[in-house]
This record gives C-alpha cells, structure tokens and sequence, in this order.
C-alpha cells in the first residue's frame, strides 16, 4: 500500500550542515510529500474500491435479471405447451354433446378447468378474446369476416389468445364483423 520510499525511518535529529530550523523545514517538507503522497494512494484506491462496488452491484443486477427471464422463458414454454389441452377442453364444452353430458360430469370438468385457468392468471397469464370486444390485429388473428355487426369487432372467438405483460404466447383466433 505504500511506496518503498515511505517506508524508510524518518529521522528527526538535527543535521549539523543544515542547522536546527533548516533540518526542521526539509524534515517538515518531506512529511508533507509524503502525506501527499499517501493521499493520493488513498484516493486511488478509495476510486478503485468503488468502482469495484459498482461493478459487483450491476453484475448483481444483471445475474437477477437472466434469471428472471430465463424463469419467465420456462413458464412462457411450459404454457404453450399447455395451451392444447386447454383448446381441448374448450372444444369439448363448445360441442352439441356436452349438453348431453351428464350434469356432475359437467360441473366437474368445468371446476377442473377453471382452476387451470385460475393458476395460469396467478401466475400473470392472461386467456384474452370476447365477443364483441374490439378487433386488435397486434393481439387477434382474423379467421373470417363476416357482415351484421360493428365493423372491426369480435363476432366469434374460435380460439382464446393467451399473453403475458411482456409478450402474446398466442393470438386470439376470431371471426370479425366487416
């Protein structure tokens, strides 16, 4: 930490050529160098510290975020994974036979599914797409048009549109009015 010149035994006995206040003055003036010197050795190291502090919390940061993304990559997959059992269930429930199903077989696959989609919303997955909502073309993928609505809107969902805050796992396949 210090120089190999700060190290030498300062002597504060009077030099003899020098006399008495001479040998106090050049003594005096080779302390102030000295501690200028050990000063500016503090500050370069004190600014090297806290650069090093700051690198340490931006690599934090930055390890914390991959780490989010890479959890939210894992949940985006599982999902899409997901999301055809879920088309199935929404098959099964939009046909002509499940009203022939029998009706506690009914109310439990309804309770089944809703608690999938229940789990999915807790964790920040959004199911999209209504009828009469506004057609989006960023969030909606038009299948069909057809007439004898409000132009530019949700005449039929075909299939539920699925997304996160950040990004759409899926669009919502509809039936627009033109």
């Amino acid at each position: 930490m210090f120089s190999s010149h700060e190290h030498e035994d300062i002597d504060f006995e009077p030099e003899d050529e020098l006399g008495t206040v001479g040998a106090a003055k050049a003594k005096m003036q080779k302390l102030k160098d000295e501690l200028a010197e050990v000063k500016k050795e503090r500050q370069e190291y004190l600014d090297g510290w806290q650069r090093a502090k700051a690198d340490l919390i931006n690599a934090k940061k930055d390890a914390a975020e991959a780490l989010q993304r890479a959890a939210n990559a894992g949940k985006d997959s599982f999902v899409e994974e997901l999301i055809p059992a879920l088309d199935s269930f929404d098959m099964a429930m939009r046909s002509d036979a499940w009203k022939n199903v029998d009706n506690a077989w009914r109310i439990g696959v309804e309770s089944i599914y809703s608690q999938l989609q229940g789990v999915l919303q807790a964790h920040g997955i959004e199911i999209y797409g209504k009828e009469g909502e506004d057609f989006d073309p960023s969030i909606h993928e038009a299948i069909e048009e057809r007439g004898g609505g409000e132009s530019h809107t949700i005449a039929k969902v075909l299939r539920c549109g699925y997304r996160t805050k950040s990004r759409i796992l899926r669009p919502a396949q509809v039936t627009i009015y033109r």
